[in-house]
């Protein structure tokens, strides 16, 4: 009897679901999408109508799905619930060999048995809105890449790219550079009193008003003035305010939010932080009970959670944290305008799965993201944290200072989780509220001592760059990209090096600078955030069904083609005749331009091949201390001949080389000197000549190899023990540490399966080792 087939996007996927639905399907994966847009004519037809291709290397994949499709009855197409997903279902549709009727379209929010069965009991059919609406994305990113990125390999160099949002996002970056680059800080003085009461304790007021005003003290005699008022000043309490306060727990995770969360708590990348909730959502294996699926859709922007979701959660919160933790009614959060509510918000597909249970199986990040998913959707249906806040302002002559106590009465949901909100204020380049303290009892009318009176010289700062967390945040406020492009966006824009990444802050490079002033000279009517903003609430139309897709096309077309023909002939051509910059080139007296080549940007001598005078780019740091760069005069002689060293450039960025290259060719890499190899008194057990040493990748990831590098190779990660394998005489193990077996010994021979546990090892000592 014929099997029903069941084609998903992942292979992980096919595992998970195989588990719990045996051998009643067939399960096959696409491997993501089977096909795309022709590169001839664009893959476009008369009235923007697509042509496909089969990808050259989906052949084999799809060939495998139409045989798997001969043999089955129906067809269940189950790709993800996104417009993406939707668009594959359509192409893989168009390519089997079925009846349309034996097609069928299912999605579930969950990898797990009653969601899947849910889906299988009540399929659709696909949905032709979305496919219109990812179809029209589609095309937009191909008119704008295959008609804009050649114009920029013309006029600037090879290997460029522009996009829809990535453009955009290159904008806001050089944008708020520019911004910093005007700043103008502004002397400000932070001024207070450190007060004592009746009782303890002594407590801290800062200047609030000057004659009833706002207090702004903008110089150091000002300050002076004031801090001798202060000193010789009487202190009395003139008000005191008393009020309970509430802080609401957050909403569940949105995809944005949780990029954010992870990189401000974690310091995960935004392309990190989808690849582990990747592996969540599709199933991880845990323990007996197999791969189990234990996120929901990770790529959503709806706060919507399932009822049967909410009244598990309920029951968790009574059993673990008690009755007074759970609100009378449910919380229900509203999800942002324009949000697609067909998904639910991110959160655990089980409650019975607790992050110290998941602990034992998953990888460290893993778990990490699994405990913050976790722990936010729990808190956001929990009752309020509740404190009570007293406000207290104190005369003296003409100022008033306030001091604020706050003491928690019940932390409410932040008993599990506290979001990290570092952000704000970093953002705004303002100066943080002083911590609240505990006050003493106050009384209006009551006198305090004075201790001390502080002052302290500041300037305001200007607005920070961008990280990951913060773009990814400017992105979403302007309604600019869906929760599934921002990772590749960024990648896109490093990839491209049109940013440089100091201190997780984006900093525009020379060349992201060049490409932005082009791209606003020449099209800043469609890059810009209104403009992209705009098409993307075209698209949500599109699939809506209330615009055509066509006429979306059109519109964006004749703009960008009228756009497209003036930049033609009017853009700067930098490849040839490169950027001017300020300075005389020191060989000739010309004038110097910034060019660009296939090693990065340079700045050179406006007269070659006459002149060959170059001088490399410097990467600034963050107000002068981000980056971590070595002066010449700092730099050593060759330690190998003692010749000077000098700065070169490769594809792979600066590094300095000897100068008597080729006759010798030892380099020494730039930024944070590398820490100096440890040795381990082990002989190298390949070469027997060399002593392995502990070093560090690039990455900071610790390992150990062969002194003797790069004469001899043998690396390792793990820890070597000097004591032979008793089953196959390699003379050295290795020490391990895993979660399920914790500290044990094992050969480093692939081929030797010998281990042994340390049960006697104290875990300070196995993380010592490891």
């Amino acid at each position: 009897m014929a099997r029903d087939l069941i084609i998903v996007e992942s292979p992980t996927k096919t595992k998970t679901l195989k588990k719990f639905l045996g051998g009643d399907y067939s399960i096959e994966a696409s491997v993501g999408h089977i096909r795309d847009l022709e590169k001839k004519d664009l893959g476009l037809g008369e009235n923007y109508e697509p042509r496909y291709r089969i990808l050259p290397e989906k052949q084999d994949v799809v060939k495998k799905l139409r045989q798997a499709a001969k043999k089955a009855k129906t067809v269940y197409l189950a790709p993800d619930p996104d417009r993406e997903g939707e668009a594959i279902a359509w192409h893989i549709a168009q390519v089997l060999d079925k009846e349309e009727e034996d097609i069928r379209r299912v999605t579930f929010n969950e990898i797990t048995r009653s969601a899947v069965m849910r889906a299988l009991e009540s399929p659709g059919t696909i949905d032709f809105r979305k496919v219109e609406a990812q179809q029209t994305r589609r095309v937009l990113d191909r008119l704008m890449g295959f008609k804009l990125s050649p114009l920029l390999w013309d006029k600037v160099k090879r290997g460029l790219s522009a996009g829809r949002v990535q453009s955009v996002a290159l904008k806001m970056i050089c944008e708020r550079e520019a911004e910093i680059d005007a700043f103008q800080p502004v002397e400000y003085w932070v001024i207070g009193s450190d007060l004592k009461a009746a009782e303890k304790p002594i407590f801290h007021a800062r200047l609030h008003k000057i004659d009833g005003k706002k207090a702004e003290v903008g110089n150091g005699e000002a300050a002076a003035e004031i801090v001798a008022a202060l000193e010789s000043g009487s202190y009395k309490v003139a008000t005191i305010e008393k009020k309970e306060s509430k802080q609401n727990p957050s909403p569940p995770f949105i995809t944005s939010r949780l990029q954010q969360e992870a990189s401000r708590r974690f310091g995960f990348s935004v392309k990190r932080t989808m690849s582990l909730a990747q592996r969540l959502y599709e199933g991880r294996d845990i323990g007996s009970r197999g791969s189990v699926g234990l996120i929901t859709y990770m790529r959503t922007d709806s706060t919507r959670v399932a009822e049967e979701a909410i009244a598990g959660v309920r029951e968790l919160i009574v059993s673990s944290y008690g009755k007074d933790k759970l609100p009378p009614k449910p919380n229900y959060y509203r999800s942002k305008k324009g949000a697609q509510d067909a998904h639910e918000a991110i959160r655990p597909t089980t409650f019975d799965i607790t992050p110290e249970i998941a602990d034992r199986y998953l990888k460290p990040e893993e778990a990490r993201l699994y405990r913050l998913i976790w722990d936010r959707f729990v808190a956001s249906q929990m009752v309020p944290a509740r404190f009570d806040v007293t406000r207290a302002d104190i005369a003296v002559d003409r100022y008033t200072l306030r001091a604020q106590g706050k003491v928690m009465k019940d932390p409410g949901f932040l008993s599990v989780y506290e979001e990290v909100r570092k952000a704000k204020a970093a953002e705004s380049g303002t100066e943080p509220k002083r911590g609240d303290t505990l006050l003493p009892p106050l009384a209006e009318g009551d006198g305090l001592a004075l201790e001390k009176v502080s002052s302290e010289q500041k300037f305001t700062k200007p607005p920070a760059r961008f990280s990951e967390a913060t773009l990814v945040r400017a992105l979403e406020d302007n309604g600019i990209g869906r929760p599934s492009t921002y990772a590749s966006i960024l990648s896109t824009l490093s990839d491209r090096e049109y940013v440089d990444r100091i201190k997780r802050r984006f900093h525009p490079s020379a060349l992201g600078k060049v490409v932005n002033r082009l791209l606003q000279a020449g099209f800043s009517d469609i890059i810009n955030e209104g403009y992209t903003a705009r098409l993307e609430t075209e698209l949500d139309k599109i699939e809506d069904g209330d615009l055509d897709w066509r006429g979306a096309l059109a519109e964006f077309d004749t703009k960008f083609t009228k756009d497209l023909e003036t930049a033609g002939s009017e853009m700067p051509d930098v490849k040839r005749e490169g950027v001017p910059v300020d300075g005389e080139c020191p060989e000739c007296g010309s004038s110097l331009v910034m060019r660009f080549g296939r090693y990065g940007g340079f700045i050179g001598c406006s007269t070659y091949p006459d002149c060959k005078y170059t001088r490399d780019i410097e990467v600034p740091g963050d107000d002068g201390d981000d980056g971590e760069s070595t002066s010449e005069e700092e730099i050593p002689p060759c330690d190998k001949c003692g010749k000077p060293m000098v700065k070169r450039r490769s594809r792979y960025g600066t590094f300095y080389g000897c100068s008597g290259y080729p006759d010798c060719k030892n380099i020494l890499r730039t930024g944070p000197a590398a820490e100096k190899p440890k040795g381990t008194g082990i002989q190298c057990p390949e070469c027997k000549e060399g002593e392995i040493l502990e070093k560090k990748s690039r990455r900071g990831k610790i390992f150990f190899s062969c002194g003797r590098y790069p004469d001899c190779k043998f690396a390792l990660w793990n820890k070597p023990v000097e004591e032979a394998c008793p089953q196959c005489d390699f003379p050295l193990l290795t020490h391990k540490v895993t979660k399920k077996k914790g500290p044990h010994l094992v050969c480093h021979k692939k081929e030797c399966d010998y281990e042994r546990i340390l049960a006697d090892e104290q875990p300070e000592e196995a993380a010592a080792k490891s």
